[in-house]
């Protein structure tokens, strides 16, 4: 028992602490302290502290209450802190946190694959293998693919994101800033165009025939003049861009893809990370077009929130990994586990996917009539995307720097546009964030967000883009 005295000064300073953290000094002082320790390459929409989340709001310390229409870059699909979701985790907390896979079987994760396989796009992708991070998964079906085709070749798009690690790094062709300064990287790694009429130096107003069938060539190109298809082990590739600027693969390409794959005996990796879990409307983006993945990758959504990815194959395949080549300590957590559990009742019980379908017919239709706006004066030049996964493209002003990117050039557009009205978002008190090396705003809240929160949203984001454009 602490003396008297000891509680005391306990007591003031529990006090003090309390008075710190809600007079704006102090709060200004804790976001310093986080800018000051916490490392320069983390990068950040704003610098204020979220202190809880319920549903598509977060609310940040001192009581501001903001829409969230980052979902945490598309991780809470489900809300921040789903009550089923939130307190499964933390039922299965108190029964055990961490039942290390490489020790024995948990039940959570063994109930989870249970749940998992009539949920997946095809019924060959019946075996599973769980890690933390999308980036693991994406490194785990690399070393599947090599040891399953004896090749070494992997084929990437142009514009793909799959993460940071060295690996993923090497795989990852949205931005060069992922891995600046960092080569040489893994080898064996070729891009192929992706059918985005930016990428083919096409006009916006290029055919999905016409983008579908040079991006075939220029795989059938690769394959007969970069990497042999008996050296290429895998195409690997998410069905709608993220990074890239939120572009959905026709269907006739993924097809495409996959008789290629078929004719060669290359196997087709499938990234989910982002677009599953409703995020497009349907569980998974790959079941719009109907094509089978060899390997499917999917996180973020997964767990809502708790650190849990998946890759999923077919028995024939996994099989050809020996016992201990797979693994890791942190991987299947028991916690994250039983959120994912939840996280596949939610989804069949509570009509996500008929909320998805409506909600996005609602902003899809008023980012148009936006588009249309003679207040934008032509500012918008694309909407686009699957779900609750829209990507807006705003034009750009010409290039004045040789060998700056062609974009969609409109003389009156304002500089940096989509940054702009991303941070004008944010101080009307939205989260919303940029994508690609475009000029690209990405909507991804949560699945669950209501007719009225999406309205406010989009009365935000209209305001933020009037305001720019006046500004010049």
């Amino acid at each position: 028992m602490l003396a008297p005295r000891a509680s005391a000064r306990a007591l003031r300073a529990l006090r003090l602490q309390r008075a710190l953290h809600t007079s704006p000094a102090a709060r200004t002082q804790l976001a310093d302290f986080g800018k000051a320790h916490i490392v320069r390459g983390l990068k950040r929409l704003t610098d204020t502290v979220i202190e809880s989340g319920s549903g598509a709001w977060v609310t940040m310390e001192g009581g501001r209450k903001m829409l969230d229409f980052t979902a945490g870059i598309g991780v809470v699909n489900f809300g921040h802190c789903h009550p089923k979701i939130s307190g499964a985790a933390a039922e299965q907390a108190m029964k055990i946190v961490h039942a290390q896979s490489s020790i024995a079987f948990s039940r959570p994760y063994i109930e989870l694959v249970e749940r998992l396989i009539p949920l997946m796009p095809h019924p060959s992708l019946d075996s599973f293998f769980f890690w933390n991070s999308g980036a693991e998964a994406i490194e785990a079906a690399v070393k599947l693919s090599r040891v399953a085709t004896g090749r070494q070749n992997i084929i990437v798009m142009q514009g793909g994101f799959h993460g940071r690690t060295y690996a993923t790094m090497s795989l990852t062709r949205s931005k060069t800033i992922y891995a600046l300064g960092q080569g040489p990287l893994m080898p064996g790694v070729f891009a192929m165009p992706f059918p985005y009429w930016h990428q083919l130096g096409l006009p916006p107003t290029a055919t999905e025939e016409e983008m579908v069938q040079t991006c075939l060539y220029q795989l059938e190109l690769l394959l007969a003049q970069q990497s042999a298809p008996s050296d290429t082990a895998a195409i690997l590739l998410e069905p709608v861009l993220g990074e890239g600027g939120y572009v959905a693969a026709p269907a006739s390409f993924l097809k495409g893809l996959r008789r290629v794959c078929d004719e060669h005996g290359i196997l087709l990796i499938v990234d989910e990370v982002q677009s599953g879990w409703g995020r497009t409307g349907k569980t998974f983006a790959i079941e719009y077009s109907g094509v089978r993945p060899d390997v499917m990758v999917t996180a973020k959504g997964l767990a809502n929130g708790f650190p849990l990815s998946a890759i999923v194959t077919r028995k024939e395949l996994a099989d050809k990994q020996v016992p201990g080549t797979m693994g890791g300590t942190y991987n299947g957590n028991a916690v994250s586990c039983a959120a994912a559990i939840a996280v596949t009742k939610v989804i069949q019980e509570e009509g996500v996917l008929a909320n998805v379908a409506a909600r996005s017919t609602e902003l899809v239709s008023a980012l148009k009539e936006l588009q249309a706006s003679p207040a934008l004066n032509g500012l918008i030049t694309d909407v686009r995307g699957l779900g609750l996964m829209i990507g807006v493209e705003f034009s750009s002003p010409a290039p004045h720097v040789p060998g700056d990117i062609p974009q969609n050039v409109l003389s009156t557009a304002p500089v940096n546009a989509a940054a702009r009205i991303a941070q004008k978002c944010v101080d009307k008190g939205m989260l919303i964030l940029t994508t690609s090396v475009y000029e690209v705003i990405r909507f991804i809240p949560t699945l669950t967000v209501s007719k009225e929160e999406l309205k406010e949203g989009l009365r935000i984001f209209k305001e933020a883009c009037e305001e720019v454009v006046k500004e010049g």
